[in-house]
C-alpha cells in the first residue's frame, strides 16, 4: 500500500504536500473498521483481528520507516510527526474489547451470540454515521483538485483487489480471500488525519486535509456495495441451491421408499422366524 500511494503520487502529479498525505494515508495501519466488515462477509474474524493487531503493533516502527523511503523525493521524514499514541490508543480499543469478548464467550456463550448480533449491526451502522457526519462537518474541505478525487476514489479498490488477487494466487480459501482483501485495502483514516493536523499548517491543510476524508468513503462504499452483493447472493443462490438439495434428498428417499415398499408388501416374506417370535406349531 506504501508502494501504491507512492506510484499513484507520481503517475498524477499531485503537490509535494497531497503526495505526502497519499503515503501517510498508504503507511497506516488497518483499522477496526475491516473487523465489522469481516463479520458481514462471513470472512475469517481470527485473521482479520489478527492483521490488524499485528499491522497496529508494526506500525510502531514500519511507518516511520516508510515515510523514510518514500516522502523523501517531496520533504524530509523529519517534518511529519508520528502520533505513537494514538496508535497505542487503537491498539488498546482493538486489543481490550477482544478479551472482554473472549472471557464473555468462555463463561456465556449465549449471551456473547447477542452481544455479536447486536454490535455487529451497532458497528456497521456507526460506521456509515461517521461518514455522513464527517463529510457534512468537513464541507470546505471538498474544494480540491480532480486528481485527488481520483486516487481516493481508486486506491481502495487498487488494495481490495491486490489482497485478494495475492490470496487467490497462494491457494487461500474464499472467506480468508476476502479477510485478506479487506485487510488490505482498509486503512485508518482517522490515524491519517491526526498525523496531517500535527505536522501540517492551516494552509496546506486546506489543500490535504479532505483526501483521508475521500479515501474512507470509498473505502466504505466498495465495502458496503460487496456486503450487500454478498448477503444478495447468500439469499438467493445459496437458498436456491439448498431447496434444490432438499428437493434432490426427497426425491432419494422417494426412490428408496419405492425400492423398498414392494419388500415391505411383499407378505411371501413375512413370517414368525423372520421377526424373531418363531414358534412350534402343532399341525
Amino acid at each position: 500500500m506504501p508502494f501504491t500511494a507512492f506510484a499513484l503520487s507520481l503517475a498524477f502529479g499531485v503537490l509535494p504536500v497531497q503526495a505526502i498525505v497519499i503515503i501517510v494515508m498508504g503507511c497506516c495501519p488497518g483499522g477496526s473498521s475491516s473487523n465489522i466488515i469481516c463479520y458481514w462477509l462471513d470472512g475469517d474474524m481470527d485473521l482479520s483481528i489478527s492483521m490488524t493487531a499485528c499491522s497496529s503493533i508494526l506500525a510502531l516502527g514500519m511507518m516511520p520507516l516508510c515515510l523514510f523511503i518514500y516522502t523523501s523525493v517531496w520533504t524530509s521524514s523529519d517534518s511529519i510527526k508520528i502520533p505513537f499514541d494514538s496508535i497505542g490508543i487503537t491498539l488498546a480499543a482493538l486489543l481490550i474489547p477482544i478479551a472482554v469478548g473472549i472471557f464473555v464467550k468462555s463463561k456465556w456463550p449465549h449471551i456473547a451470540k447477542k452481544i455479536l448480533k447486536v454490535g455487529s449491526i451497532g458497528g456497521f451502522a456507526l460506521i456509515i454515521i461517521i461518514a455522513v457526519v464527517g463529510g457534512v462537518l468537513y464541507q470546505s474541505s471538498w474544494v480540491i483538485s480532480p486528481s485527488l478525487w481520483i486516487i481516493g476514489t481508486v486506491y481502495p479498490f487498487i488494495g481490495f483487489g491486490l489482497g485478494f488477487l495475492l490470496a487467490w494466487f497462494v491457494g487461500q480459501p474464499w472467506n480468508k480471500c476476502r479477510t485478506i482483501a479487506l485487510e488490505t485495502g482498509f486503512q485508518n483514516a482517522q490515524l491519517c488525519s491526526t498525523i496531517v493536523q500535527l505536522s501540517f499548517s492551516p494552509a496546506e491543510l486546506e489543500v490535504m486535509f479532505a483526501f483521508p476524508l475521500i479515501y474512507s468513503i470509498f473505502q466504505l462504499a466498495a465495502a458496503v456495495c460487496a456486503v450487500g452483493a454478498f448477503q444478495a447472493y447468500k439469499r438467493i443462490c445459496v437458498k436456491n441451491s439448498d431447496d434444490l438439495d432438499n428437493e434432490v434428498r426427497t426425491e432419494n428417499d422417494d426412490s428408496a421408499t419405492k425400492q423398498t415398499g414392494y419388500a415391505l408388501d411383499n407378505k411371501a416374506f413375512d413370517s414368525d422366524e423372520l421377526k424373531g417370535t418363531y414358534t412350534n406349531i402343532k399341525l
